[in-house]
């Protein structure tokens, strides 16, 4: 019968921990969970950053472009403009000669 209680104690020895770890009474896992989530953060945020960076010069090249085009068409828009006027005197001469 020894045998039976020295059995059961040492069972019981072995299992007490289990209801603190059913209440995350494990430190030592608990800190290496947290320190993986923290690696794995850290990892995140520094790949966020990468990309951040990218989409900012991105945007940056986006915006010289734009600026680029809109140059383009103000040139464009006053070379049609100066041509409209051209045209508009060219018409003028073309009614003057076609009155005569």
């Amino acid at each position: 019968m020894s045998y039976r209680r020295d059995h059961r104690s040492s069972k019981s020895a072995l299992f007490d921990g289990l209801d603190n770890l059913e209440e995350g009474g494990l430190r030592a896992s608990s800190s290496f969970s947290h320190d993986v989530k923290e690696h794995d953060n850290g990892k995140a945020i520094e790949s966020l950053h990468d990309r951040v960076a990218f989409l900012k010069r991105l945007t940056g090249d986006i915006h010289d472009e734009v600026e680029s085009h809109n140059r383009m068409l103000d040139r464009m828009g006053n070379g049609m403009d100066a041509t409209r006027g051209i045209m508009s005197g060219t018409m003028d001469r073309f009614k003057k000669a076609a009155a005569l």
